[in-house]
């Protein structure tokens, strides 16, 4: 398998404080799981490799304006986070991308919405589509949350979506692997970050 790198993009989802810390909003249930994972190492790396491979790398952030944008309080997931909604102010200390990933989250690369899948309740589908993109590599906390939204969501919009399997994770070992396997049928294929980047720069032939 080989991958036109002008075709392909990778989205980075949720490595935000309150998602992927132990002082995050999500702490206390993705912080020490995430840690202990070390996918946040992983995924910079990942992302880095892409950048410099000149594949774009774009950035979703859960925030909550002012005005509080798209939320709609219509799962147990929406209403907590519109009762700590403060937290997610798009200038709110947790809602800053991670220091290991932040020098990539370029202006025009980050995209925040009130939705679970990335590409809910913004233009980010679109300009993927303007750009030429149809491959899509998707990292992110948690995987069976964002990751599987998202992952999904793109799928059915007609990109050919890849999880990065070493770059998610979820609140337990379990839960993480029940949902790669899930993605392995509804997306093109979960691979790790190693064949992904192979993928792009051509190593793999047809």
């Amino acid at each position: 398998m080989a991958i036109e790198m002008r075709r392909a993009a990778v989205l980075a989802l949720h490595w935000q404080v309150n998602v992927v810390r132990r002082d995050g909003y999500f702490g206390g249930m993705l912080g020490e799981p995430v840690e202990r994972s070390g996918v946040i190492g992983r995924a910079a790396r990942f992302h880095e490799d892409a950048s410099r491979a000149g594949v774009p790398v774009y950035f979703t952030r859960f925030t909550i304006p002012e005005d509080e944008g798209e939320l709609v309080r219509n799962t147990a997931f929406m209403r907590a986070v519109a009762d700590a909604q403060e937290s997610f102010r798009p200038y709110a200390p947790g809602a800053r991308i991670i220091d290991e990933m932040d020098h990539l989250a370029k202006a025009g690369n980050v995209v925040d919405n009130q939705k679970l899948s990335g590409l809910a309740g913004n233009d980010l589908a679109q300009r993927l589509r303007d750009e030429g993109v149809t491959t899509l590599f998707v990292t992110g906390v948690a995987t069976n949350l964002t990751v599987e939204q998202t992952a999904r969501h793109a799928t059915d919009l007609g990109f050919h979506v890849h999880p990065v399997t070493d770059c998610v994770t979820a609140a337990s070992e379990d839960v993480h692997l029940a949902s790669l396997a899930n993605l392995d049928l509804a997306t093109a294929g979960c691979l790790p970050a190693d064949e992904c980047m192979a993928a792009l720069v051509g190593e793999h032939r047809p």
